[in-house]
């Protein structure tokens, strides 16, 4: 089974520059957001019962890299389009591709990783977690796991 997770926004004032075009920073606040909703919604592990009322897990970002196309104004509706590039024992490697209107806007790949809030040492994803995430990874991608968490 291959899944896309899409979260769907529209650019706000509070998104953009002087200009009317979002301010690159405001990006990242949106990846975050995707990772947020995905975790919540598509995986049920969301980071209020994984860490704030749950079992002291959350999901720190270990690498971002994007790479932008085009710029974004306000009240563009954007595409946030995430899948599951690779997954580790106690990280995932994730790409989220921005589109309006089938525009590119950008590309990120980014990973997060599984690991305890008091003190930050990865943990192994539970493997309910991990059997609903694998349903996101493109066929293509491959299966194998990360050397590292």
């Amino acid at each position: 089974m291959n899944q896309t997770f899409r979260l769907t926004r529209q650019v706000e004032f509070n998104h953009c520059d002087p200009a009317g075009m979002v301010f690159y920073p405001r990006y990242f606040e949106m990846v975050s957001a995707t990772f947020e909703r995905f975790l919540a919604d598509a995986i049920d592990y969301g980071w209020a019962s994984m860490g704030i009322t749950g079992n002291g897990m959350g999901t720190p970002m270990g690498k971002i890299e994007m790479r932008f196309s085009n710029p974004s104004y306000l009240g563009d509706w954007l595409d946030l389009d995430l899948t599951l590039a690779r997954l580790g024992t106690a990280s995932a490697t994730f790409d989220i591709r921005c589109s309006s209107q089938d525009e590119l806007r950008f590309e990120c790949r980014a990973t997060i990783i599984h690991a305890r809030t008091g003190g930050g040492k990865s943990a192994p994803w539970p493997d309910d977690v991990r059997a609903r995430m694998i349903a996101y990874q493109p066929p293509s991608s491959g299966k194998e796991k990360e050397t590292n968490p």
